[in-house]
């Protein structure tokens, strides 16, 4: 990729799906005849949840390490993550023998916690808020010498996030709607790179929590507009937009649409009584946006991006804080 672009490529894209090819899973679509009775609609379901660590988070990892340099790779790399990009960075350095120092803020669900550790990253707590993140992983950085692989704020890991898009439009080669969850963008910025170079007729959308609103303020009011004390359950969409992601998401999502928490735990519950497989609230907020109808799915094929499975099995939502 040229340090001059801007944007990556679907031929950036189709690159990094050679780079991880057997180092990813290529993960199922799956159906549901009850939901796509309720919502009228044709809904196919991208399993990143049955991904390796457990989210899409290992592709644009996966992509990026494996492009360092030898010797920026022996100085290892480092990252701050909430959770599910903290465990792929951890994992994706270990199939390649280097050291992973991720920053994590302390508030991080356990069972984000323990897999970053169990896939052997060097992890370093800090206060939960940005500042605290950016700061703590600026010391890192200066300690250790180590590469930052930014989370989504970075055109390595935004081709890699894409090949999930790729596979599934292979799978299916007509949808009229796709639809992806959308936090720091990454996952949303790859998607949409690939259904407008290979489905050009499909409309793009992201959906995201009410209480974690920058991207739909962003995208509607054409600036970038960080998010200020995220309020959500989607742990994995508390994070603001890039400079990066930002002008990607802005050119070529059609439309972002936020849910309520409510939906967000409905739709959850749903995929994992109807369609047996556990998901992650960041995963069913796509499917909350189509139980709230925010867009009119009616009659359309549909494609929804799960995006990870990793859930405090203790404490799921719909028993309640104190669960």
């Amino acid at each position: 990729m040229s340090a001059l672009a801007t944007f990556p490529t679907l031929d950036d894209i189709g690159a990094a799906a050679r780079r991880v090819a057997g180092r990813v899973h290529r993960t199922p679509v799956i159906t549901s005849r009850s939901i796509d009775a309720e919502l009228g609609a044709s809904l196919f379901f991208k399993c990143e949840n049955f991904q390796r660590t457990g989210s899409f988070k290992i592709r644009g990892a996966t992509n990026a390490v494996r492009q360092l340099h030898a010797e920026s790779a022996a100085r290892g790399v480092a990252t701050h993550s909430s959770g599910n990009h903290a465990a792929a960075l951890a994992s994706a350095s270990r199939g390649r023998g280097i050291v992973a120092h991720v920053v994590m803020p302390r508030n991080s669900a356990r069972v984000k916690l323990a897999a970053a550790a169990r896939y052997g990253a060097n992890v370093v707590l800090c206060n939960p808020t940005l500042e605290a993140r950016e700061r703590t992983l600026r010391d890192l950085v200066r300690e250790t010498g180590a590469t930052v692989i930014h989370p989504y704020n970075d055109l390595r890991v935004i081709a890699g996030q894409g090949t999930a898009a790729l596979e599934l439009l292979h799978d299916l080669s007509h949808l009229d709607v796709v639809i992806t969850p959308v936090g720091g963008g990454g996952l949303t910025a790859g998607t949409a790179i690939v259904v407008r170079a290979l489905s050009p007729g499909s409309r793009m959308v992201a959906a995201e929590p009410a209480g974690a609103d920058d991207a739909c303020r962003s995208h509607r009011e054409r600036r970038l507009i960080p998010v200020e004390n995220p309020k959500t359950i989607a742990d994995g969409l508390r994070t603001s937009l890039g400079d990066k992601t930002f002008p990607m998401i802005r050119d070529l999502v059609d439309q972002i649409v936020t849910v309520e928490e409510e939906s967000i735990v409905r739709a959850m519950r749903m995929i994992w009584e109807r369609m047996k497989i556990i998901v992650e609230p960041s995963a069913a907020v796509p499917l909350a946006a189509l139980l709230e109808k925010r867009l009119n799915v009616s009659g359309k094929q549909v494609g929804i991006v799960l995006s990870g499975g990793n859930v405090d099995l203790d404490r799921l939502p719909w028993n309640g804080p104190d669960a």
